[in-house]
C-alpha cells in the first residue's frame, strides 16, 4: 500500500484528540454523561440513517453519540457507510466522491467502498475531500462504537439543492439494491451558527419542522429565505429523500443542545442528532 492509497487525518489534534487513547477517554467522559438520555429503543427500529453533527468533539460528540451507541446496540451489522457532508472549502465537483483507498484515523485505517463509488458514477475530486473536516470527524464514533470492519463512501457536496440531493438519494438506492450492500446513511450537519442560544433555537426549528414533515422543497426554501446557517441541509434533505425511497419513514430528534453549553457564549453553534428509521 502506498502513501497516495491513503487519505490521512487532517483534523485529528484539532475537531478530535490527536491519539487513539484520548478520543477513547473522551468519548468515555461524555458517554457517561449522556448514557441515561440515550434512547435505545430505537436498536429495534429499521434505520435508515441520521442527521448527526460534525463540530469538535468537544462540543458536538454530546449530541453525536446517541446515533452512534444506537447503532452499537443493534444486532444488524452495516457493510458499507455513506457520509454525506457540505463542502465549506469550496473545492472540487459539486458532488464529489475520493480518489484515495483507505482514510486514516488515530484508530488505524478505514476502506473506501470503491466498487460501491464505481456504481455511484459522481465525479472523483480529492481536491473537495483533502481539508474538509465534516465527514472525517464522523470516522473516530464509527470507529470507538463498532466492533466490526466496515467500509465508507464519503460524498461532499458543494452545490446544495434539492435536485443535487435527489440525485444522489437515488443514486444510493439503486446501487445498494444492485450489489445487495447493508449500508447507513451519515448526513452531517450542524445547525445554526454564531447566533445567540434563543436565536439559534427559534431558527433551528424552521428547520425541524419541514424536516417533520418530510418537505425538502421548503426546507430549501426556509434554509435560503431565512439565511439560516445549517451548513449541512442539503445531505439532511439527501437523507430525507433517501428514506422516503425507501418507505415510510418517521424522524426523531435524538439530541439537541449548543457549544455555549461546555463554553458560556451569546453568540453559540447548534448541535442536533436526528433519527430517520422504517414507521
Amino acid at each position: 500500500m502506498s502513501n497516495t492509497d491513503i487519505r490521512n487525518a487532517v483534523v485529528a489534534g484539532r475537531f478530535y484528540p490527536k491519539s487513539q487513547i484520548e478520543i477513547e477517554n473522551l468519548l468515555s467522559k461524555i458517554y457517561e454523561k449522556e448514557k441515561s438520555k440515550i434512547n435505545l429503543q430505537f436498536a429495534d427500529k429499521e434505520i435508515f440513517g441520521a442527521v448527526v453533527p460534525h463540530a469538535g468533539y468537544m462540543f458536538s460528540a454530546y449530541q453525536a453519540i446517541h446515533f452512534f451507541d444506537i447503532l452499537k446496540h443493534k444486532n444488524q451489522k452495516y457493510e458499507t457507510f455513506i457520509i454525506i457532508n457540505p463542502n465549506h472549502t469550496g473545492f472540487g465537483a459539486k458532488i464529489a466522491l475520493d480518489s484515495h483507498k483507505f482514510w486514516q484515523t488515530p484508530f488505524g485505517n478505514a476502506e473506501l467502498d470503491s466498487e460501491f463509488m464505481n456504481e455511484l458514477g459522481f465525479e472523483v475530486s480529492p481536491v473537495a475531500h483533502e481539508n474538509e473536516h465534516s465527514g472525517e470527524v464522523m470516522l473516530p464514533f464509527l470507529q470507538y462504537f463498532l466492533d466490526y470492519k466496515f467500509k465508507i463512501v464519503p460524498i461532499t457536496l458543494s452545490e446544495q439543492c434539492v435536485k443535487n440531493s435527489k440525485i444522489i438519494a437515488e443514486r444510493i438506492k439503486q446501487v445498494s439494491e444492485k450489489l445487495n450492500r447493508k449500508i447507513m446513511v451519515i448526513a452531517s450537519s450542524d445547525f445554526t451558527h454564531f447566533k445567540s442560544p434563543k436565536t439559534g433555537y427559534k431558527l433551528d426549528d424552521l428547520v425541524l419542522e419541514q424536516i417533520e414533515n418530510q418537505d425538502v422543497d421548503k426546507l430549501e426554501q426556509v434554509v435560503r429565505t431565512n439565511k439560516i446557517s445549517v451548513c449541512g441541509f442539503g445531505p439532511i434533505m439527501a437523507l430525507m429523500e433517501y428514506s422516503k425511497l425507501k418507505g415510510n419513514y418517521k424522524s426523531e430528534i435524538l439530541a439537541r443542545g449548543h457549544s455555549g453549553q461546555v463554553i458560556p457564549s451569546n453568540e453559540v453553534v447548534d448541535y442536533i442528532s436526528i433519527l430517520f428509521y422504517e414507521n
